[in-house]
């Protein structure tokens, strides 16, 4: 037969069987615990538990992953990347987690279509006094920047069958959220009031202007300009993207609140401010991972310092 290097044969079975026998990762992992037998089912990882749990209020794999790197900055063991965060969810339950993430960004958006406009609703739209002088172009340079804390965007969300609504003001820069309840009714009066509790809340130079869409409730904005020194402007017809803040942020509150499903009635403030305070001590990508909370309390500092 033949001799030297040709007494070997290639086996593609045999290299396969191989490569993935070097493959096999034979330690745990952190979210998921690798089995040495096949067919044996997978545990938990030690740090499943903590993604789990940031997980259930909401956390994106990417806000958990940069979290963790903040937290643990020395201590690459209790760290992991997003991607093995979408990983673990996969695996957890046999694509029950994951079924339970397809249905909370469905629900970002509420329906599957545009929902048509009639033409009464439209010309009744047509006539808004109110708007008259206080066109978004006309709001400070800084407003549009967002170089300084002070400027809002904010709308109503509303509940199941358009019978009631919240107040979800959101402020440019930092992305602190607020959340104000309307159990009543939301006529104008009743969310110019609202708001003005609100503002309220904070130092009177995180007040500077509000930017809101043409709708109705704001007719009396008057009065809450008075009340707390915050000038309001006012959108283009049809424009969400001129508040877009707050839209993103009103999509991440259908999380929590479905629009099919959700009576805002049966919320009280103390519900809401829960609810806020979920959204302010979640980290952003656009803020460096920093929450909102941090942001505002960092500008808060520097004011008074």
């Amino acid at each position: 037969g033949l001799g030297g290097l040709y007494r070997w044969t290639y086996s593609h079975l045999a290299a396969h069987r191989k490569a993935g026998e070097r493959a096999r990762r034979h330690r745990p992992g952190k979210l998921i615990g690798n089995s040495r037998s096949r067919g044996h089912a997978r545990t938990d990882g030690p740090l499943w538990p903590v993604v789990r749990d940031l997980l259930a209020q909401r956390w994106s794999p990417q806000q958990i992953a940069a979290h963790l790197r903040a937290l643990y900055p020395d201590r690459p063991e209790l760290r992991v990347s997003h991607e093995t965060i979408y990983q673990a969810i996969y695996y957890q339950a046999r694509g029950r987690m994951r079924a339970e993430l397809d249905r909370q960004v469905a629900l970002r958006s509420g329906r599957g279509k545009r929902r048509p406009q009639s033409r009464l609703a439209a010309a009744e739209r047509s006539a808004r006094p109110w708007v008259a002088g206080l066109h978004i172009s006309a709001r400070p340079a800084q407003a549009q920047d967002r170089a300084v804390p002070g400027h809002w965007e904010g709308d109503l969300i509303i509940g199941a069958r358009g019978t009631s609504a919240i107040i979800t003001p959101v402020e440019r820069t930092t992305r602190f959220t607020m959340l104000g309840a309307l159990p009543h009714s939301r006529v104008s009066q009743q969310v110019t009031s609202v708001l003005t509790t609100l503002m309220r809340r904070l130092p009177t130079e995180m007040a500077a202007t509000l930017t809101w869409d043409q709708g109705a409730e704001m007719a009396e904005h008057a009065d809450f300009t008075l009340a707390t020194g915050c000038r309001v402007y006012f959108c283009d017809p049809h424009s969400p993207w001129q508040r877009g803040t707050n839209e993103n942020t009103n999509g991440l509150l259908r999380q929590y609140f479905p629009r099919s499903a959700t009576d805002f009635r049966t919320h009280t403030q103390a519900d809401l401010d829960e609810v806020a305070r979920q959204l302010n001590q979640r980290p952003r990508h656009t803020l460096g991972w920093k929450t909102p909370a941090q942001a505002l309390n960092e500008f808060l500092v520097a004011t008074t310092a």
